[in-house]
């Protein structure tokens, strides 16, 4: 394959890929391509990332998801410590910490979260409820019976790992079009033919990113639904009131039921309750009744009071029926491959997510420094679904 555009003219433009699609799981495919092929990456907004990655309050957990989520997550802790030279100039995880609080109902859920992030992790604690409460001090005793401390979790520099994924893509001879929304996709011989708002482009593989809109594009290919389901959720700032001195360093809280959680954010508290409502994908925005439930539940298990948010925004996150990843060629159509279905667990997986799929988009195995934290292509594949 050839690392460059066999033609000067965009309209017209005959590459090795085109990735639909710029957010975390394009980006990372098209960093990991460049260097072996002509890429074009097409995004229909303005900017890349503008639904789902630049809306996200990225948590590195490594108990957080289904089994593959679990293993990208995990095989991808190295990147995240020691990224390549010039990727980034800021670390792209700060320490943070996750803690999950249940009340004397809940102490059997508990047990249950105790056990999965046991099973990933060594750095993980058991604590009493005055622990707990020592440890973040707004908590009211009565909503907290135990708790349970993953030292791991990291806050993640979602603008740098995303940017450094498409200026490296871009280095390596890559394009990312912007406005560029796909119109059709049609297969002729052994090309894709892809008519968009930008021009025509061709290529053997189409890498479908596209997020909530995935089934969309695959629709527009012919291609068999994989029953992704995007889901809003929503989340807010606000201000630390009363004041409470080291808040910044709190962990981020979350009860086990995943009713809410909050975790400090550039001088402010960001809540969320970890909702999940099924809609049509759009440009979302945060329902009133999300905030409100949100805020009752923060106040009813901490002292914090909340006056009024600084901020509200809502995100998409997409699922197929088992919740997990959807990663490779689409049985059915040739040269079709689905990168979808990322949920909310696309940007802590992305570096292993996205080395993995240039592997299988370019005909080869899942990495073997991958495939050793139990990822595996037929569990990533959408026949699994179908």
């Amino acid at each position: 394959m050839q690392n460059h555009l066999q033609s000067s003219s965009c309209a017209a433009a005959q590459v090795d890929f085109v990735i639909i699609g710029a957010g975390i799981a394009g980006a990372s495919i098209a960093y990991w391509l460049a260097p072996h092929g002509s890429v074009i990456v097409l995004e229909r907004e303005a900017q890349p990332g503008y639904h789902s990655t630049g809306r996200s309050a990225a948590l590195y957990m490594e108990s957080y998801g289904p089994p593959q989520v679990r293993a990208l997550t995990c095989a991808s802790r190295a990147f995240f410590d020691h990224p390549p030279a010039g990727f980034t100039e800021h670390p792209l995880l700060t320490p943070r910490g996750a803690l999950f609080i249940a009340r004397s109902d809940q102490l059997a859920q508990l047990d249950v979260h105790e056990a999965l992030v046991r099973s990933v992790s060594d750095k993980v604690q058991r604590w009493s409820a005055d622990e707990a409460c020592a440890r973040v001090p707004v908590l009211r005793r009565e909503a907290v019976a135990a708790a349970i401390y993953e030292e791991d979790a990291a806050d993640i520099d979602v603008h740098a790992l995303h940017q450094g994924f498409l200026r490296g893509a871009r280095a390596a001879g890559s394009r990312v079009i912007c406005d560029a929304e796909v119109l059709g996709l049609t297969r002729s011989g052994s090309q894709w033919q892809i008519a968009t708002s930008q021009g025509d482009f061709s290529a053997p593989v189409v890498i479908n990113a596209a997020g909530a809109w995935a089934d969309v594009i695959g629709k527009l290919a012919g291609a068999q639904p994989i029953g992704l389901v995007p889901k809003r959720r929503s989340a807010f700032t606000f201000a630390v009131d009363p004041v409470v001195p080291d808040s910044a360093a709190w962990p981020m809280l979350m009860n086990v039921d995943q009713s809410f959680y909050i975790k400090p954010d550039a001088g402010l508290l960001l809540g969320s309750p970890a909702n999940a409502d099924p809609v049509e994908a759009h440009d979302v925005q945060a329902e009133e009744l999300d905030i409100a439930i949100a805020i009752d539940q923060i106040q009813s298990a901490t002292t914090l009071s909340i006056r009024r948010p600084a901020h509200v925004w809502a995100g998409l996150r997409s699922f197929v029926e088992d919740g997990s990843f959807v990663g490779g060629f689409d049985g059915q159509l040739e040269g079709f491959f689905w990168a979808a279905g990322q949920g909310g667990y696309g940007i802590q997986s992305a570096p292993a997510a996205g080395k993995a799929y240039a592997a299988l988009a370019r005909g080869l195995p899942v990495p073997e420094e991958i495939v050793q934290f139990g990822v595996r292509a037929e569990a990533l594949s959408c026949s699994r679904i179908r």
